[in-house]
């Protein structure tokens, strides 16, 4: 939660991953498996809210629920919700943030994942909240790359595309923007990056503000 102060202290938007409890709460955390940054065994879901809610970051800091962060937010900071599934096994958490936003949130959220099955959810369930898909093209053949995102484009239908910094320049970006979706790039961590960025994207997801 420091990170996201400093951030919105310096006027900027968040990005923020989520993956869902056990039992359906939706937490701001990246991995998988708890270990890398609790110290504790085990993946996200397998363990409660509650047992989440006990567990400490190596700053000290709890494990912040999708609502925290909201809060913190307030309907003001622009934020960017990844949503991190595996496969067809999208529900628990597509559900949980899904009811998180329904709580408040007031246009300034949108939904993202790698995951075209969870873009497809919200689609489906909760059209008017703005979705994006994120797109890598490293380590995947030329053909491969062409095949997934075609049809993760296909059943999404995303109001924005999130592409890989490495990636740029692309004819695939390239064509998007031309259609009329903006292009975000992640993850911008350099000036020679930056530059392309400008280039080839709209916006970009960077992790420190000298980026």
């Amino acid at each position: 939660m420091a990170a996201f102060d400093a951030a919105i202290a310096a006027g900027f938007g968040i990005e923020c991953d989520v993956r869902a409890s056990r039992d359906g709460v939706a937490f701001v955390f990246h991995d998988a498996q708890l270990g890398r940054m609790t110290g504790l065994p085990g993946a996200v879901d397998d363990h409660a809210a509650a047992q989440l809610d006990a567990m400490a970051l190596a700053d000290g800091g709890p494990l912040p629920r999708l609502t925290a962060l909201l809060a913190r937010c307030a309907d003001t900071v622009p934020l960017l919700v990844e949503i991190k599934a595996q496969g067809r096994a999208i529900e628990p958490i597509c559900a949980a943030v899904a009811h998180d936003l329904s709580g408040g949130a007031k246009g300034r959220v949108a939904v993202m994942s790698f995951n075209p099955f969870a873009m497809h959810w919200f689609r489906r369930h909760a059209p008017r909240i703005v979705r994006g898909l994120v797109v890598t093209q490293q380590g995947k053949g030329q053909m491969r790359g062409v095949i997934e995102r075609a049809l993760a484009l296909w059943l999404t239908k995303p109001d924005f595309i999130a592409c890989d910094i490495r990636d740029l320049p692309s004819s695939f970006a390239n064509r998007v923007r031309r259609r009329g979706l903006p292009v975000l790039t992640w993850t911008v961590r350099s000036p020679d990056e930056r530059a392309r960025a400008a280039a080839h994207a709209d916006q970009i997801i960077f992790e420190r503000m000298d980026d």
